[in-house]
């Protein structure tokens, strides 16, 4: 069964730092690629961040422009984890974090439409 499970979520103050984790699991295949999304109470849900497949174009990332020089996409093969690295973070940041796969070398759209095989989200909490 094809299972994502995001973690690392939690309360940090305005300029503080968080690293969120996506766990894959339930297939074997490098033919993926993994989204960041969020969603804010009362908002539309927001592509975050993507990055491409192990094979290919490895390595490419996209951004939003709201967390683009602050957020950094990674992932571990070995591990089949997808790091996210928030850093100067601001309370419009809080949200429920998600990640997601789409089958595929190279990231589309940040449009959680072309995405599947969803996580359960974590809290991402930026108060003082």
């Amino acid at each position: 069964q094809v299972q994502f499970v995001e973690s690392g979520g939690g309360l940090v103050q305005p300029g503080g730092s968080l690293r969120l984790s996506c766990a894959a699991s339930g297939f074997n295949s490098d033919y993926y690629v993994v989204g960041w999304f969020r969603q804010a109470p009362g908002k539309e849900r927001e592509g975050v961040s993507c990055i491409n497949s192990n094979a290919g174009n490895a390595g490419g990332t996209s951004y939003a422009d709201s967390v683009r020089g602050r957020f950094t996409i990674s992932r571990d093969k070995v591990k089949n984890m997808v790091y996210l690295q928030m850093n100067s973070l601001r309370p419009e940041d809080t949200a429920v974090y998600y990640c997601a796969r789409r089958i595929g070398q190279q990231c589309p759209r940040l449009d959680g439409r072309f995405f599947n095989s969803w996580g359960q989200g974590t809290q991402v909490t930026v108060s003082s």
